[in-house]
């Protein structure tokens, strides 16, 4: 497969593209799979210290994670089946960001879009699909197809405005860069915090309050399951510094459960496979095929 992108007349730039039918980017990002590995990505984000420093400033995870991750998924889903409004998109969350800065505790300015931060909220996003495609599917990918997407992500950093100077040209590149930045990462509260919120999911503020014992009582397994689920896709020098636990009945548990979701959403309908963006934007990629194809076919 090879990737596949929609140029787009009115932007002005023509090194962003929007992606289409054709690139792996397509195929995959938009799987319900994705939010399995979400959490070990943001919590990586977490522990760079000006994306801390913004994030727990401005960041609406701790009060309303529900609302926060949601708007988070769609915003994604976008970047990638948003068909023109992608690019419209991206300028959205950077124009949105311009803004958000502020002072630590030692008197050091934090901005949402110095470069490196900036560029690191993508790259944590390759190490999240790359482990996901480990753990969660019928099987990892080769090195030629880990290639293939990293030179995508390459792209939608291009669409973000992501400096050239933090995108390594190759994905072997790109995984020497990943680790030593791994290895400069701290401990911050607001990891800590973001671990604590996802393993007690809080009610959506639109939840009238005499269904809140419900609602703990049905969220309490899948805020287990997600914490587990963000702890072991993290890399193993994250954890040692967390100072999380992570023993080797985890990992098979992990894999165990990895191994039968990996074969059991392929078996699902497209419209459940898909979060709802995703789906209705690759409906409409078919349609417009068939289209093509009666227009092709029609007598002149």
């Amino acid at each position: 497969m090879t990737a596949s992108v929609v140029g787009i007349d009115r932007d002005s730039r023509p090194d962003r593209r929007a992606f289409g039918p054709g690139s792996r980017m397509w195929e995959d990002t938009g799987l319900i799979t994705f939010s399995l590995t979400a959490g070990s990505a943001f919590l990586l984000q977490t522990m760079e210290p000006s994306i801390a420093a913004v994030v727990d400033e401005h960041s609406s995870f701790r009060t309303d994670p529900m609302g926060r991750a949601a708007r988070s998924v769609a915003s994604v889903m976008m970047w990638i089946y948003g068909g023109e409004e992608a690019l419209a998109e991206a300028d959205r969350l950077r124009h949105m960001h311009a803004s958000l800065s502020t002072t630590d505790a030692h008197g050091v300015r934090h901005t949402a879009l110095s470069s490196g931060p900036w560029a690191w909220v993508l790259h944590t996003g390759v190490f999240a699909f790359v482990e996901g495609n480990r753990y969660f599917t019928r099987r990892p990918l080769s090195e030629q197809e880990k290639e293939q997407y990293y030179q995508e992500v390459v792209q939608l950093m291009r669409n973000f405005s992501v400096a050239p100077k933090e995108i390594p040209p190759n994905y072997a590149e790109w995984e020497k860069f990943f680790f030593d930045k791994v290895d400069g990462l701290e401990p911050t509260g607001v990891a800590y915090d973001y671990l604590r919120v996802i393993r007690k999911i809080a009610p959506p503020h639109s939840l009238p309050r005499p269904l809140t014992p419900l609602w703990r009582m049905a969220a309490a397994p899948v805020g287990r399951l997600q914490y587990f689920f963000t702890v072991g896709t993290t890399p193993e020098p994250i954890r040692r510094k967390l100072g999380l636990s992570w023993s080797a009945a985890d990992e098979l548990t992990l894999r165990g459960l990895g191994w039968a979701i990996g074969r059991t959403v392929p078996l699902l309908p497209e419209r459940l496979r898909y979060f709802p963006i995703a789906y209705e934007a690759r409906r409409l990629e078919r349609d417009r095929a068939r289209l093509r194809r009666m227009i092709d076919l029609r007598p002149i």
